[in-house]
Parts: structure tokens; sequence; C-alpha cells
């Protein structure tokens, strides 16, 4: 079936998302994002003022494009950089060195766990959150976190190195309890981290409220650096505070299913997700036969493609999730 781009233009959403270009061999050749994706992909095939020969090049390869709506900006950016990676578009730039977004770790297989930066996640006893789009605002809120939960810092193994040195200077300007000196019991620490666990998973309305009226106290008593201080980490609890869909901390493989139908047709598309992260999908055009029922079509369609399949075959234990639209 022919691909008419100008009609195909007219349909686009404005809405976040990424975009994802082939060419006439299908062979993805970029993938991009954007905030509205009418306005942003509308613009390739407009005038070529303005646009770089690399760009006017690419735009001649165009045999179709598509794309997934997203429900924020951060997912689009995080969504795109898991496609890039896995496709290596050949208009896309590409970074060598392989840098990922940054997530926040928390080692509760510790006795007591220590809250770190991390730019990847591991298959350890760990806890992982994000990825987030600002290495910034997450060592900001890193720091935020050992000042109101007294979370440590140090590498000692603990509970065996308890007594073993004096206390280090975060004990002293209060940013420490001191576990290593055995001066806060592990079930308190671990209230702590409970409530550090608690702060990750999104609940931060009561410390966006104490931020925001700290900042306008030392405001109106004319401490204005204080007042900046208090401004910067309020914005840094927000970007962190943004929830994403793409990647997944508990990285598994799943596929995840979706169908829309009427009376005649129905259109099945399948999600891939590999190691927590949503890297590709492919849709099918399906007639609909006896079946009326969505759950009969879903068994029917699931039966036919994943018969054989060596990848769920030798994975049976992955998970899938699916959802009907009329």
């Amino acid at each position: 079936m022919l691909f008419d781009i100008e009609e195909e233009l007219k349909k686009l959403p404005s809405q976040p998302g990424v975009y994802i270009m082939h060419d006439a061999k299908d062979e993805i050749i970029y993938v991009g994002k954007a905030i509205s994706l009418k306005n942003r992909v509308r613009q390739y095939f407009q005038s070529s003022r303005g646009k770089t020969a690399k760009i006017q090049q690419m735009v001649s390869r165009i045999a179709r494009f598509e794309y997934i709506v997203t429900d924020s900006e951060l997912e689009a950016l995080v969504l795109e950089c898991n496609l890039i990676k896995e496709h290596q578009p050949r208009y896309n730039t590409m970074l060598k060195d392989d840098k990922a977004y940054p997530y926040i770790r928390v080692t509760v297989g510790e006795d007591f766990p220590r809250v770190q930066f991390a730019r990847t996640m591991k298959k350890d006893k760990s806890r992982y959150f994000g990825p987030y789009t600002s290495a910034g605002a997450v060592k900001d809120t890193i720091d935020l976190i050992h000042k109101l939960y007294k979370v440590r810092t140090c590498n000692r193994f603990l509970p065996r190195d308890i007594g073993k040195d004096r206390p280090c200077l975060n004990y002293h300007i209060k940013q420490c309890d001191a576990p290593c000196q055995g001066y806060i019991s592990k079930e308190a620490y671990a209230e702590h981290i409970r409530q550090v666990l608690e702060f990750l998973n999104g609940h931060y309305d009561n410390l966006l409220k104490q931020l925001e009226h700290q900042m306008m106290d030392a405001a109106e008593k004319m401490e204005y650096e204080k007042a900046a201080e208090y401004r910067d980490l309020l914005a840094s609890v927000k970007k962190v505070a943004q929830k994403q869909k793409i990647t997944s901390s508990s990285m598994e493989d799943r596929d995840i299913i979706a169908l829309a139908m009427n009376d005649t047709d129905a259109v099945v598309q399948v999600f891939f997700v590999r190691e927590g992260k949503l890297i590709g999908r492919e849709h099918f055009g399906i007639r609909i036969g006896a079946e009326k029922e969505s759950s009969q079509i879903l068994t029917s369609f699931v039966k036919q493609f994943y018969a054989g399949t060596p990848f769920c075959q030798k994975n049976c234990g992955c998970s899938r999730s699916w959802r009907t639209r009329r």
C-alpha cells in the first residue's frame, strides 16, 4: 500500500513523541523527538530554505514515516535515546562514548543503604529510579536527600566497620546520623530509607510545599542567596519528579500488545521491551472472521504471531500485557 506523505502529515497529533523516518527499503534512517509531532515533522517537508545539505539529502530518501505518541517531553527524550541505540540510523549523530541518561541508585541490599548517582542499571540488589534527562538535577536531588534524611555517603562496610574510625564531616554538619559509630539503629536508619524510597516514588507534594515556603520566607527576610538556593532545589526536585514509562528499572523482557477494532477490521500494535527498554514496535492489520470478541481476536493473534518464535520458546517466563480499544 502506497504511503501518501501529504495525507499522513494531516493526521499528525499536536502531542509530544518520537518520529521514525524510513527509506524505500524500509530501513530506519532517522529518529527524532518532538514537543509537537505535528509541527516538527511537517517542517521537514516544507521549503528547503535554511536546511543543511545533509537534512535535504535525508528528506529526499524518506519513503514513509511513523510516530509514537508519549505523555511528556521526558518520555520522548528517553524513547529517542533507546531507539537510536537500538537501530543506529544513518542520519543520527551517534555518541561514541555511549553516554546514557542518569539514574538514582539506592543500595537496598546493604544493611545501611546509600543513595548514589548511576549512569547504568545493573542486575544487582539495588533499586533504580529514572532515567532522568538532567544530571545536574539528579545530583542536586541526591544532595537534598542527604540533607533531609541524613543518609550516609561513605564506602564503609557496615555493620562490620562500626566504631573502627571517627565519624566524617557529614556527621558534624548534621547531614548524617553516623551509623558508622552505631549512633543510629538499623531499624531507625531503615525508616529513613523508607522515606527516601517514598520520595523517589513520587510523593513530592509536602516537600515541594516546604521548599516553596522556605524560599518565600527567605525572600521576605531579604536573604536572597538562601532564597535562590531553595529556588534551585525546587527546580531540581520538579525535574526529577517527572514520570516516564519508556524505561523500567525491572529490566524485564516483555511485549505489550494493543488492539483497536471496528465491526470488520482490527489493528494490533506490538511494542517490544527488552531489558526494561522500549526498543521498537510492529503493527498488523487483521480482517475479522468468525471471532467477534476482542479477547478472541487477541488470542488468535497471539497464537499466530508467537508460533515457533525462538525468543518466546527460550524465554517462556517473559511477561506480556494487552489492552483493547474500540
